[in-house]
C-alpha cells in the first residue's frame, strides 16, 4: 500500500508571503488569515501597509522588513520569521516584485532595453525566490512538509506587451519551480506556480489604461479582469491537503484569456 502523503489543514500553517503588505500579496496574505493561518507578511518599503494588516488580525498576522535582493535581508528575515511564532514556517509565497510598473507604452522595447533592465527582474524574480526557499527549507525539510507557491504570469503564453526583463525572469523561476519540485519533493515540499494576467487592480498594474482593461475582459470568456482576491484563492488551493499529489505546476487564473 502506498503512503499516504503529508496534508496540514489551511489552519494549522505558517506562512511566509514576500511582498506581502500590498497589492496582490496583501490579497494573499488576508486569504491566508481567514483561513486561520498564521502570516509573516514580508515587507521593503511598505511597513504601514504591513502593520495594518496586522492590526486586523493581531494574534495571527506578524510582519519584518524583507530586501528580496539581499542575502543577509534574507537570512536574518527567515531567522525571525520562525521565531514571531515559536516554529519554523510550513508555506513561502513568492510575490515579491522589484520596481516594475504595468504599462506597455512606457516598457522599453527589444531594439533599446539594457542588460542592467534584466539584471535588475532577475534579482527581483529569480534570485530572491531562490535564496528564500534555500533560507527556509531546512525547516520544512525537518518537518517533511513544505509548500512554495511562486508567482508567474501568463505571458509566457501571451507575451502581448514588451515586458521583456519581467517576462524573461519569471520564465525562469517556472523552470525553477519545476526543477526544484523535482529536487525538493522526498522532503515532503511541493513547488508549484500561480500565473496571472493583468489584474484589476494593484500599484503596478494603476498605469495601465482603462481600454487595455477593457479590451482585455472583452478577450476572456468571463468577460472580466481577474481580481488579486482571485487569484489569491488559487494559491491558497496550492497550500491546501487537495493539492497534496501536485508539484511542478503552473496554474493560470486569467479567466481563460490564455490556455494551458
Amino acid at each position: 500500500m502506498t503512503e499516504a502523503r503529508t496534508a496540514i489543514p489551511l489552519n494549522e500553517h505558517i506562512v511566509v508571503v514576500t511582498g506581502g503588505a500590498r497589492g496582490l500579496g496583501a490579497s494573499i496574505s488576508r486569504a491566508f488569515l481567514r483561513e486561520g493561518a498564521r502570516v509573516v507578511i514580508g515587507y521593503h518599503r511598505s511597513q504601514d501597509d504591513a502593520q495594518r494588516i496586522v492590526d486586523e488580525y493581531p494574534d495571527r498576522a506578524r510582519c519584518a522588513h524583507l530586501d528580496i535582493r539581499d542575502r543577509q535581508s534574507i537570512q536574518e528575515f527567515a531567522a525571525s520569521s520562525s521565531e514571531l511564532f515559536g516554529a519554523a514556517p510550513t508555506t513561502l509565497v513568492n510575490n515579491a516584485l522589484v520596481d516594475f510598473s504595468f504599462n506597455g507604452e512606457a516598457r522599453p522595447k527589444a531594439a533599446d532595453i539594457s542588460a542592467e533592465e534584466f539584471r535588475t527582474q532577475l534579482d527581483g524574480s529569480l534570485h530572491g525566490p531562490l535564496a528564500m526557499i534555500q533560507a527556509l527549507r531546512p525547516g520544512m525539510a525537518e518537518r517533511g512538509f513544505g509548500r512554495i507557491v511562486n508567482i508567474g504570469t501568463n505571458l509566457f503564453q501571451n507575451p502581448v506587451v514588451p515586458y521583456h526583463d519581467y517576462t524573461a525572469a519569471k520564465a525562469a523561476l517556472l523552470s525553477l519551480t519545476r526543477t526544484f519540485s523535482h529536487d525538493l519533493g522526498p522532503e515532503g515540499i511541493t513547488v508549484n506556480m500561480v500565473s496571472g494576467g493583468l489584474l484589476r487592480e494593484t500599484d503596478a498594474s494603476s498605469a495601465t489604461p482603462a481600454e487595455v482593461f477593457d479590451a482585455i475582459a472583452e478577450g476572456t470568456p468571463l468577460r472580466s479582469v481577474t481580481t488579486p482576491d482571485e487569484l489569491a484563492d488559487a494559491v491558497l488551493f496550492f497550500a491546501s491537503p487537495w493539492a497534496r499529489a501536485v508539484t511542478g505546476q503552473n496554474l493560470i487564473v486569467d479567466g481563460g484569456l490564455v490556455k494551458g
